[in-house]
């Protein structure tokens, strides 16, 4: 819970957040976007959440994941396994990508969390804390645990008419480690990991909401003077990251990551992801062919979500991106908020478009009988890969700030950070009434 001067990182509104009530949270007075949450016992909670996370993933790990019988022939897979067979078969991209995004990302998550946590819960402050928790939170959205289980659903599906598939002890633990992964982090406060670093140099409120910088790791507000000439680096005095007022060519790397994706996405539908052998029979899928076998077999509800998260929202996400691009462009005053609320759906929903990838990898994985029963990736697989991860990538390079730096100069900047600069004065005064509780604010408070 703190008062302290905040800049919205979707609008870049300049504001004060006011002092919270438990389980409450802040969100911005322009664009809605949540400034901040309450988690009561955050350190404690999440401490022993990654905790039993990390037992959990050394499970999932350790243990054989799936079994795949089919006429007296057993398999048996770990999670790395597909990773590894998509490696012998030359698709080391893919092999990559999923090695990292349901493996590495989320080990490295847990692993580097509790290194941040520990020194927390002892006091202890080392000088590379906030470069560990920058990491901490990089990695976050390239987690896909969630995603690979629902990959899982699809394939035994796929399978169930094949052969018997077998549920091993990592999955459980698997299934276990997704919810205790997303519990901790609801419970972690990032505002109470930063607000525990100590500042290199005092930040001070700035004058002007011209004369601001908020930093987009810590969110430390700090004055941008002398003000960045050519080749002049600034960095956040708490978290040493670099200081940007925004985005450096945003529209330029957006543009470019989206127009590669688009030429992705053709190709991506059009060729075969896996080819399947069963029995001497051989059979190419493309995506739709996938959504239409579990659609012939009765499975539309499964065969729904696969068409929505493989087709339907790769291509929403392309919309978006080009209509936000477009709009930017052109300086467009029409409607910010709402802009702004679709650019929030394009960093939420991309990730589950990997879930295809995950189904070539698991099924690569299991069907291992040569002649009697193979997968194998395709072409298609590769570029639909690449256009998730480039829809992925276009999202995070591009900033939202830019929808609201075309409307002109920003008024309530400058009004709620003279707020600012008042409240940190009279703090300094030591006048009791400087707690936030009186006065006007910039940030509306809610509770649950």
């Amino acid at each position: 819970m703190h008062d302290d001067l905040t800049q919205c990182p979707e609008c870049g509104l300049l504001q004060r957040i006011p002092v919270l009530p438990p389980g409450g949270s802040s969100v911005c007075a322009r664009c809605g976007c949540v400034l901040h949450r309450d988690r009561p016992d955050s350190l404690n909670r999440t401490l022993a959440l990654t905790i039993a996370g990390l037992a959990l993933f050394a499970i999932a790990n350790g243990f054989p994941f799936l079994s795949f019988s089919m006429q007296g022939q057993v398999t048996q897979t770990t999670l790395f396994t597909g990773v590894l067979e998509l490696y012998g078969q030359g698709q080391w991209q893919i092999a990559a990508v999923v090695a990292f995004t349901s493996i590495l990302a989320p080990g490295l998550q847990l692993t580097l969390l509790l290194a941040v946590l520990i020194p927390l819960y002892a006091r202890r402050l080392p000088s590379w804390l906030p470069s560990l928790f920058r990491y901490v939170r990089n990695l976050t959205p390239w987690g896909m645990m969630d995603v690979f289980m629902l990959g899982i659903l699809v394939s035994v599906v796929k399978l169930s008419e094949m052969a018997t598939i077998l549920a091993g002890p990592s999955l459980f633990a698997f299934a276990v480690l997704i919810f205790v992964l997303a519990g901790a982090q609801a419970a972690l406060d990032p505002d109470l990991v930063w607000s525990r670093v100590p500042r290199g140099t005092r930040a001070g409120a700035p004058l002007r909401a011209a004369d601001s910088i908020g930093c987009e790791v810590c969110e430390l507000v700090v004055a941008r003077h002398p003000a960045p000439g050519a080749g002049l680096r600034l960095h956040c005095p708490r978290c040493a990251a670099l200081l940007r007022y925004r985005k450096p060519e945003s529209l330029e790397r957006t543009w470019a990551l989206v127009l590669a994706a688009v030429i992705c996405y053709l190709p991506a539908n059009l060729l075969p992801i896996m080819t399947v052998t069963s029995l001497g029979r051989v059979r190419s899928d493309t995506i739709l062919s996938g959504v239409g076998y579990l659609l012939t077999h009765g499975m539309w509800p499964l065969a729904a979500i696969v068409f929505v998260a493989s087709v339907f929202v790769p291509l929403l996400k392309l919309l978006i991106l080009v209509y936000l691009l477009i709009s930017v462009e052109v300086r467009s005053g029409w409607r910010p908020r709402e802009r702004t609320r679709l650019y929030r759906i394009t960093e939420t929903i991309g990730r589950w478009s990997m879930v295809d990838v995950f189904v070539v990898s698991i099924l690569a994985a299991l069907v291992r009988l040569g002649n009697l029963a193979s997968v194998e990736a395709q072409t298609g697989a590769i570029f639909f890969c690449a256009v998730v991860v480039l829809t992925m990538l276009a999202a995070m390079s591009f900033d939202p700030r830019l929808i609201w730096d075309r409307l002109g100069p920003d008024l309530e900047s400058e009004r709620a950070l003279q707020q600012g600069q008042d409240h940190v004065r009279d703090r300094e005064r030591g006048d009791p009434g400087a707690r936030g509780a009186d006065g006007p604010s910039a940030v509306r408070a809610r509770t649950g």
